[in-house]
């Protein structure tokens, strides 16, 4: 069976189960069998489902469809969870998915946080398989990461780009919260009065047009991987997410109109950046204490797949697209870093 099918096998497996589980943890099997498909590892994807899928609950019902007109009151509402994803099961059963994008790119962007930003990186999976196949189970995961992020829309505090701060001296001037001892909604209530917030965010350096957004989303992918390496003690899942989250968005742009890549820039900017000053540590460890690359970045990526965990195969996807680009080594060695740190399912 080629890869294509197994990856369609595979949505249509989880087209089933519920975005979310156990409460508020996100179902990350959609990202993860695009990532291993890709990646050429599509014999793993439904041995690991069989595993994965154990843990999921199912797909929520809807009760109260969204209108097309109206819709505003019930974005960010996980009580209409479900009625966000027949929502979207319409839209993109009705519309070119495209159009889809670009009309409600722009509305979800803003609340890039949503599910630990993990609204936003399930959506930059689909339309990245979208991108190089369209068909049924890729545009019903499409609507399915949609239909999530709308219901759990979430905004961070945030401000336009004006200094002139590249994206890695600015994410290392982003200042940390007082309180990291609670769950993502609290740390990021307390982004609104963090001194400094404001003119961190303002520090990196303005896009002139759509090529420099792009430009500089891949710098921001890119320093936020290399950073994880000697800052992953702080939370090792929950900083990866402040490199795929600007990886999703920037997988997204070639499907979106270049007139939406500033402002995705600047959404993608607030995600990794809220993220580092909710969860970085107080001090990175010294280069001394920390793993470096003697893999190539395809036996790094094996070893991922094979570690299991959803969230190490995540970053290994990232890490891999930062290396290809850069020749990074550290870019690898941050995969070999969440491996030590996070525990094998």
């Amino acid at each position: 069976m080629g890869t294509d099918g197994t990856l369609d096998e595979a949505l249509e497996r989880l087209y089933r189960t519920g975005p979310e589980f156990g409460g508020r943890l996100s179902n990350h099997g959609p990202m993860a069998v695009e990532s291993m498909v890709r990646r050429g590892h599509a014999r793993q994807v439904h041995r690991w489902l069989d595993l994965y899928m154990r843990r999921l609950d199912e797909r929520p019902r809807g009760g109260c469809p969204i209108p097309a007109v109206g819709w505003r009151s019930a974005l960010g509402d996980p009580r209409r969870l479900g009625d966000w994803l027949a929502f979207f099961d319409r839209e993109v059963t009705e519309q070119p998915w495209r159009a889809v994008l670009e009309v409600w790119w722009p509305r979800l962007v803003p609340g890039i946080a949503a599910g630990a930003t993990h609204g936003v990186i399930r959506t930059g999976h689909a339309v990245h398989a979208l991108l190089a196949h369209e068909d049924g189970p890729r545009l019903a995961e499409l609507g399915q990461a949609l239909g999530y992020w709308a219901a759990r829309w979430q905004q961070v505090p945030s401000a336009a780009p004006s200094g002139t701060s590249g994206p890695a001296s600015a994410l290392a001037g982003v200042p940390r919260i007082a309180d990291q001892s609670a769950d993502i909604d609290h740390r990021l209530g307390q982004l609104t009065g963090l001194s400094g917030w404001p003119a961190a965010l303002a520090a990196l350096r303005p896009a002139a047009d759509a090529g420099q957004a792009r430009d500089l989303l891949a710098g921001l992918t890119t320093a936020a991987a290399v950073r994880y390496l000697p800052n992953a003690h702080g939370s090792p899942v929950m900083l990866i997410h402040s490199a795929t989250a600007p990886m999703a968005v920037l997988r997204t742009l070639p499907a979106l109109p270049s007139t939406q890549w500033v402002v995705s820039l600047h959404a993608a900017w607030a995600a990794s950046a809220a993220v580092t000053a909710a969860y970085a540590p107080a001090a990175p460890l010294p280069r001394h204490a920390l793993p470096t690359a003697h893999r190539s970045a395809e036996e790094t990526f094996a070893l991922a797949v094979r570690h299991q965990d959803e969230h190490v195969i995540k970053l290994a996807d990232t890490c891999l697209d930062v290396h290809r680009r850069t020749g990074c080594p550290d870019a690898l060695a941050a995969v070999t870093r969440a491996i030590e740190l996070i525990d094998e399912p």
